[in-house]
């Protein structure tokens, strides 16, 4: 039986891999949508490629350079916005949609998806960073089943599979300590944008590489794996595993632990969420465990990573106060990429900007929405000053 796909934020990392995906298995999925919001040239590639019937373009000047790129002859319905966004979430034919949009843009589209009864492969975290619990309970009122794609996340997913919830002691979600992780917090000051660009095992965009070498990255898991797996915040610790082999393990009340281990490649958690509970194979190959000598294992260092303390304090919070952190956050990120701030200023705006924020502790979605656009402009505030 063919699988129907609807890939948001084809253009990226997670979309790229998901069509290698499809590539390999063409007779189990037929792409029927796609969206990018600024990288025309290549969605015209993958539009004459995999021939989806609509597709979703950041505005509409970008659906006018779209059009221009593909054959007179192609037809396909081109929307734009996120109003386009949540359309091509939406649709009839599909059954699955991938959400790999990057940052609060893929919490609306997710919530069509979810109210037109389809199943998620989930690798936009914001989306239950700002909203999880609103976004959980529609799903399960709605039958909708959510696939992390997160390394870490299919992880857990993986883990519990068979197990009773009850059993279960703690979460532990492991991460690679990014870049920065040995290097001595009196030298945080002179980190580069190249250097937080390079990360040592992963291959990722460039917000969600500056994230990890921050580690906020880490604390947006911690704060998606409390509403995906309903478990408070005291029953989820990180460990940093610098070899990212250990994608993450999950602790019972007997002492046991599971693991589940594999190479670091995105390509194999986007799978599960595509094919479970069959296993595709995808040519990936399992760890060289006699090459590794060692897996090795520590306490993340939240002097030296203020931003898992805050995301660790906004979940603690809850309500609004998640959206603000990940919006601060996103802001942040941009203004360090475009050389406007240093490193270590991305803390001290998140910072700031939480300490500002009057939180509503059970907030509605306009809530939610209002305590984002907020915590933009007081970021934009910030940096003015």
């Amino acid at each position: 039986m063919t699988r129907n796909l609807s890939i948001l934020g084809a253009t990226g990392s997670i979309g790229r891999n998901t069509l290698r995906i499809v590539d390999r298995f063409p007779n189990r999925f037929s792409v029927k949508a796609l969206s990018a919001r600024s990288n025309m040239t290549l969605l015209a590639d993958q539009i004459e490629r995999y021939r989806p019937v609509r597709v979703a373009v950041g505005d509409e000047r970008c659906a006018d350079d779209l059009s221009a790129l593909l054959p007179t002859d192609l037809a396909v319905d081109i929307v734009w916005g996120e109003s386009g966004l949540c359309r091509i979430a939406a649709l009839d034919d599909v059954d699955l949609v991938v959400t790999a949009v990057v940052g609060a843009a893929g919490l609306l589209p997710t919530l069509a998806a979810i109210d037109a009864g389809k199943d998620i492969a989930l690798a936009n975290k914001e989306t239950l960073v700002m909203a999880g619990q609103a976004v959980m309970k529609r799903a399960d009122a709605e039958g909708v089943r959510i696939y992390p794609v997160d390394s870490e996340h299919s992880a857990i997913f993986q883990c519990l599979a068979g197990n009773r919830k009850t059993d279960v002691d703690r979460i532990l979600l492991t991460g690679s300590g990014g870049p920065f992780r040995a290097m001595p917090l009196e030298e945080f000051e002179s980190i580069s944008i190249d250097d937080a660009l390079n990360h040592p095992n992963w291959q990722m965009g460039r917000k969600i590489t500056i994230d990890s070498a921050s580690m906020m990255n880490k604390g947006l898991e911690i704060i998606e794996a409390r509403w995906l797996f309903d478990v408070p915040l005291d029953m989820i610790q990180v460990v940093i595993h610098p070899q990212s082999i250990v994608h993450s393990m999950v602790a019972f009340k007997d002492g046991s632990v599971i693991a589940q281990l594999g190479v670091p490649d995105m390509k194999g958690a986007i799978a599960c969420a595509l094919s479970w509970p069959e296993r595709m194979d995808i040519g990936q190959p399992a760890p060289d465990f006699p090459a590794l000598h060692q897996l090795t294992f520590e306490a993340p260092d939240l002097e030296k990573f203020p931003c898992l303390r805050l995301a660790m304090e906004a979940c603690a919070a809850a309500g609004t106060m998640p959206a603000v952190l990940n919006a601060a956050n996103e802001m942040a990120v941009v203004a360090f990429l475009d050389g406007k701030i240093g490193f270590t200023a991305i803390s001290e705006l998140i910072g700031m900007v939480m300490e500002n924020h009057r939180w509503v502790v059970h907030p509605s979605l306009e809530e939610i929405i209002a305590a984002d656009t907020w915590a933009r402009r007081e970021s934009e505030r910030w940096m003015k000053s």
